[in-house]
């Protein structure tokens, strides 16, 4: 068993979390599964491996469906935590089949191949308005006023979410996606709980008058929704409509400054870029791989496997690195190379398995469309100021992006 004691492996210094990747690389070279003792995790650093437990069944996003807390050598949570718990446990992301497999049948009915290309015009649309708003002011904060707007308005209009409303959405999921960060601090944990009330009592009436007044709407459809005479708890339509809104913008809004940061340390990208508009898709799969949005996923260990001769009981908890497994050498020729016209890219920045990210092929589109509205109407975009990074290592984000037009 391979320890971390003597590696460059900090998840809570700013060194690493400026620039992790050399540290994966120490990973790589040190094993398949290396024990991480402040946050008691096993880390999982190469692509094969990560790959292949995404889509293993003896692990778990969850593991309340077989064992209680004293069963499986757990504590319960503080009960003052309560709220996020709740909204967290019954969204599908945490959840394992059966109850995952039925929340995810009737919400992916929204997300069909046909239904995303149906939002292209709207998506297209609103990223060339918010970069025409962008260049009349004669630059800005690319995160604030293009990278969040869109995936937020799109989603929130998908839900049926009233623009007057959509102020707080941005904070609330800040907030609550905080708890998602290793070993968060209790006063993360208090703005998780505060942001899962107000969020939670805010759908529960907007629930309260679709079911008057049902709309178009996505959330308007799941109210409605039968499926083999399967339905909607009113708790699980809270929590997939907070699910929805925080998954459909937090990693669309990082990969799109994430992606900018690095296009504009890469000059001859940019430029080969800004020559040819059809590099735009694979920019795209590039960035998210290069500089990725997640870089770490979590799983249970629901019974024993054992992963190159070690074995990690039941009961553990695997810390899948996704940013190193997309610099695996062993999948990508010159990892650390960026080549936006990189054709061979398996990149797992949206995950695998039963929990690959439904709202992916939206994604895509918004970033690509993003990307395209601000190459055609701001071909001079150049940055303005060297970005702060957002201090938490799990979901990887600037504080902001200051560029010119």
């Amino acid at each position: 068993m391979a320890a971390v004691d003597d590696l460059s492996f900090d998840p809570w210094d700013p060194a690493f979390v400026s620039d992790p990747y050399p540290a994966y690389a120490e990973l790589r070279e040190r094993g398949r599964v290396i024990y991480f003792e402040p946050t008691r995790q096993w880390l999982v650093p190469r692509h094969a491996d990560v790959s292949a437990l995404l889509r293993d069944r003896r692990l778990g996003r969850t593991y309340q469906h077989r064992f209680t807390h004293e069963d499986f050598g757990r504590t319960q949570p503080p009960p003052e935590q309560e709220p996020f718990h709740t909204l967290n446990d019954h969204g599908m992301l945490d959840l394992e089949p059966p109850d995952h497999t039925r929340i995810r049948r009737l919400v992916s009915k929204a997300f069909t191949p046909r239904t995303v290309e149906r939002l292209k015009p709207y998506v297209r649309r609103l990223a060339g308005e918010l970069v025409d708003r962008l260049v009349r002011e004669g630059g800005g904060d690319l995160l604030h006023d293009v990278a969040e707007p869109l995936p937020v308005a799109v989603i929130a209009e998908m839900l049926g979410i009233p623009e007057a409303d959509r102020a707080p959405l941005r904070p609330w999921s800040a907030d609550i996606c905080g708890m998602y960060e290793l070993n968060p601090s209790e006063e993360t944990a208090a703005k998780a709980v505060r942001a899962s009330v107000e969020f939670s009592d805010y759908l529960r009436e907007l629930i309260a008058e679709r079911r008057k007044e049902p709309g178009e709407d996505l959330m308007s459809g799941l109210i409605a929704a039968h499926d083999e005479g399967d339905r909607l708890t009113e708790q699980e339509l809270i929590s997939t409509a907070v699910l929805l809104l925080n998954a459909g913008h937090e990693a669309t809004v990082n990969a799109t400054v994430n992606g900018w940061w690095t296009l504009f340390r890469h000059p001859e990208q940019l430029a080969a870029l800004r020559a040819d508009h059809s590099l735009v898709p694979s920019a795209v799969e590039e960035l998210m791989r290069y500089d990725t949005p997640l870089q770490l996923f979590e799983r249970w260990v629901l019974d024993d496997i054992e992963i190159d001769g070690t074995v990690v009981p039941r009961g553990a908890e695997i810390a899948m690195l996704f940013g190193s497994a997309n610099h695996d050498p062993a999948v990508f020729a010159e990892p650390d190379r960026l080549d936006l016209a990189r054709a061979d890219n398996p990149h797992i920045s949206f995950s695998a398995g039963i929990h690959y990210c439904i709202g992916a092929p939206l994604a895509r589109i918004e970033l690509a469309a993003s990307m395209t509205a601000l190459l055609e109407r701001a071909p001079t975009l150049a940055l303005a100021a060297e970005p702060r990074r957002k201090p938490a290592f799990v979901i990887r984000g600037l504080e902001g992006l200051s560029v010119t037009v």
